[in-house]
């Protein structure tokens, strides 16, 4: 397990040592998420393809970074590009309809937020992704994350929706925290995630021309990370 707590400054992302702050002085601090890499990658892959995202973004998040618990058992789609380890967060047959160490993973997650407290949100990428969309309901339901704060929010890029192996609780009902989802246009699963944007409230969109990737943001997708970054500044407990 990895937390990466040490800053890549180049990356411009930020960490979790944070100077105690003084009683007389409430400053607010940044919103603080949990980023959950893709299969068969790990988080400082996802720490990478985030940084390509500009300053003006990241130095707004404070974004923390975790592997999986499982060691990949299989070939990875980035071997070309970055270098082992490769971790996965739980394995799902061929087909999606059957999961092993699902629970596993949740409990996983939750002593890693309970350890390193405290997370406001999550950011997913890919497995990561669909994991972070399916956990604020689990947590709402009681199924899930009953151990740690509520989770105030999500960016959810490349995710997809998976009734066959994610527990009912997941998506029983609409989840209404604020959350961004990244749909690229040339994405396999681009179907999968607009479906999984019928159950979020009011679910703020960034649409990009690539494939299942971490994307760049031109102009029009800071414009709306900045609104998102605003709209949960203003409203959550941060």
């Amino acid at each position: 397990m990895s937390s990466f707590s040490h800053p890549l400054s180049s990356l411009h992302l930020h960490t979790a040592s944070r100077k105690p702050r003084s009683p007389e002085v409430n400053l607010q601090r940044k919103p603080r998420f949990l980023c959950l890499h893709g299969f068969r990658t790990s988080g400082e892959i996802l720490k990478k393809q985030l940084g390509k995202w500009p300053a003006s973004v990241l130095d707004q998040l404070d974004l923390q970074f975790l592997d999986a618990p499982f060691l990949a058992q299989g070939s990875s789609d980035v071997e070309r590009f970055f270098d082992p380890p490769y971790f996965e967060w739980f394995q799902f047959s061929a087909d999606f309809t059957e999961h092993r160490n699902l629970e596993e993973c949740l409990s996983f997650i939750e002593d890693y937020m309970l350890n390193h407290e405290p997370f406001d949100g999550l950011l997913g990428f890919s497995q990561g992704a669909t994991l972070s969309a399916a956990l604020p309901g689990l947590q709402a339901s009681g199924a899930g994350l009953t151990k740690v704060p509520k989770i105030k929010f999500v960016i959810i890029v490349s995710g997809a929706k998976f009734n066959q192996f994610l527990p009912r609780e997941a998506f029983s009902t609409s989840i209404g925290c604020p959350s961004l989802h990244f749909l690229g246009e040339r994405d396999p699963m681009k179907p999968r995630g607009v479906k999984l944007l019928e159950s979020f409230i009011d679910p703020l969109v960034i649409y990009h021309s690539k494939g299942h990737i971490v994307p760049t943001l031109d102009h029009e997708a800071v414009k709306i990370m900045q609104t998102f970054i605003h709209m949960i500044s203003n409203t959550s407990d941060v």
